[in-house]
């Protein structure tokens, strides 16, 4: 084992602090990352505020799965990667590579999967902690090749908002001559407009802030309704072949599914803390369905990746220093960031 710097919290209303944490040995199929940034997800603050009822948080808990760095050290029998390759880890470090789950490229819905914070550690006994930190040591698997041309602190959060966002989307099948509505414009949504535009779609933000408009349409949509105006929602009527929700609140989903034309999907990808309502009737006439979406397996990400080199697609980002994190999530309470922040690790390694 070795220690490496992070950052910490210890109750559920404590402040992240500085901290030293354990960090195995790469096995034979490991490789050794030096973290270079890490993004800053909602999920991490509701992790850490011990918020999730059905994952009861493991105290002292590092977040952070939004990871981008360089490959340090290598196992004797890795393969896929070279000292010094950039690369990026997401949600999930391990998986059991013979389940059907694995089997089919859905890493992600594993019986016996590991999340990169806050899960079972099968090496130390204890829980796996995550990006908030110097360096990470991760099965070869779970280490994916970052595009050159790519921004790394701009890349970080493609770890998980931009695969979050990107799944549903390929599922759908958008591509050119498609019609696509994306609800919410933060971290999720932001990215949800830039692939969906970069696929051809013709791409309409729904928001309940006019002062939104401007900046949807920087980020490539080519029209903006305020779901709040009733003659604008009116106007898109049986119109969309999918709307993809990122809005992690309660709110009316019967408007937007009157706004699909027949078979049309709403995908959900916020994770409100109640239950939606959906009339039935809304659905049955035309055949129209509601799915959600669990960011992606390791095929899919590192498909999302190269797509993202290819149209030079990252997220817009604030890079903050490690020492600003307890202000990043009390902003990121306020909605105050454009659009996701990205932790510069130098910080931590400065300290």
């Amino acid at each position: 084992m070795r220690n490496a710097k992070a950052y910490s919290v210890a109750t559920p209303t404590s402040p992240l602090t500085p901290t030293a944490i354990p960090r195995r040995e790469p096995t034979p199929h490991d490789v050794e990352i030096e973290i270079l940034f890490c993004g800053v997800c909602h999920s991490d603050l509701h992790q850490a505020r011990n918020e999730w009822s059905d994952l009861p948080t493991a105290y002292p808990c590092v977040p952070g799965h939004e990871i981008v760095g360089r490959v340090t050290r290598l196992g004797t029998a890795v393969a896929k990667h070279k000292v010094g390759d950039l690369v990026g880890v997401g949600c999930v470090v391990d998986s059991d590579g013979t389940c059907p789950e694995c089997q089919g490229h859905h890493e992600q819905f594993c019986p016996n999967g590991v999340f990169t914070y806050n899960s079972p550690d099968k090496h130390t006994g204890k829980v796996t902690y995550g990006g908030y930190s110097e360096s990470i040591v991760v099965n070869e698997r779970f280490a994916l090749r970052v595009p050159a041309n790519l921004d790394p602190a701009g890349v970080a959060p493609l770890l998980c908002a931009g695969i979050t966002t990107w799944s549903p989307l390929r599922r759908q099948g958008v591509t050119q001559g498609k019609k696509v509505g994306v609800v919410g414009l933060g971290g999720l949504g932001h990215m949800g407009v830039k692939f969906a535009r970069a696929m051809g779609a013709h791409v309409v933000v729904f928001t309940t802030s006019p002062a939104k408009t401007e900046d949807a349409l920087r980020l490539g949509a080519h029209e903006v309704v305020v779901s709040r105006d009733a003659a604008q929602m009116k106007k898109h009527t049986g119109s969309f072949d999918m709307i993809l929700d990122t809005v992690s609140a309660v709110h009316d989903l019967t408007a937007y599914l009157n706004l699909l034309r027949r078979e049309g999907n709403l995908t959900l990808v916020g994770v409100p803390d109640k239950p939606h309502a959906v009339p039935a009737l809304a659905l049955h006439f035309g055949n129209k369905s509601i799915s959600g979406s669990m960011i992606g397996g390791m095929q899919a990400t590192q498909e999302m990746l190269d797509f993202c080199g290819q149209h030079g697609i990252t997220a817009d980002v604030e890079v903050i220093p490690i020492q600003k994190i307890n202000e990043a999530y009390e902003r990121l309470l306020k909605a105050d960031v454009k659009y996701r922040f990205s932790i510069d690790m130098a910080s931590l390694r400065g300290q």
